[in-house]
């Protein structure tokens, strides 16, 4: 292949990756769908909920039968390579979670409905912002987020950095809800 030929396509590839990057996030409606469930029972549900989440990937932070509530510790979201994963929901989920550092929540809530149960999942999205150190030229690119080396690239954040660091929320991840809700319903029912 060609040194001109090879040049265009990577062009095309940085541009495709620069495109996705910045094309507009879609606006994610929360779920207003709750699951309704008749004949299962309280245990029976909770069960489901953990073993759903757990079979995700996700840790779980609290479960509690008593108050019908099961949440995660964040869980950073799965990359291209770990095809085993199911947290990314959708292409734009999948090359969100490529370029950026992302991590979620889940949590399903269990309410007493009029006819049985009411299971409700939300997941929260967040996006790590890591503020950059001054580059003096052009030479020194290779400190822009960390103090690495010409010879050896580590990732060592400032003392400044450090306490600049912050995840900044991106809403709820409606299509990831939905899924929790439909393997909920697959196991109980």
């Amino acid at each position: 292949m060609g040194y001109r030929k090879m040049r265009y396509i990577l062009l095309a590839v940085a541009g495709a990756a620069l495109l996705a990057g910045c094309a507009a996030q879609p606006q994610a409606q929360p779920a207003e769908e709750s699951l309704r469930l008749d004949r299962a029972t309280r245990a029976d549900v909770m069960e489901a909920a953990q073993e759903t989440l757990a079979e995700m990937h996700f840790v779980i932070d609290k479960f509690d039968v008593n108050s019908g509530v099961v949440h995660t510790e964040p869980l950073r979201a799965g990359q291209f390579f770990e095809f085993w994963r199911g947290d990314n929901v959708g292409s734009f989920n999948a090359a969100e979670a490529n370029l950026n550092a992302i991590r979620r929540f889940a949590e399903v809530r269990l309410c007493d409905a009029d006819d049985g149960l009411r299971v409700d999942c939300n997941v929260w999205v967040q996006r790590l912002s890591l503020p950059e150190n001054e580059v003096a030229s052009v030479s020194r690119a290779y400190q822009m987020h960390s103090r690495s080396t010409p010879l050896l690239q580590r990732f060592e954040l400032g003392r400044q950095q450090q306490q600049s660091l912050a995840w900044i929320d991106l809403g709820r991840d409606a299509a990831l809800e939905a899924k929790i809700l439909q393997r909920i319903a697959h196991k109980v029912r």
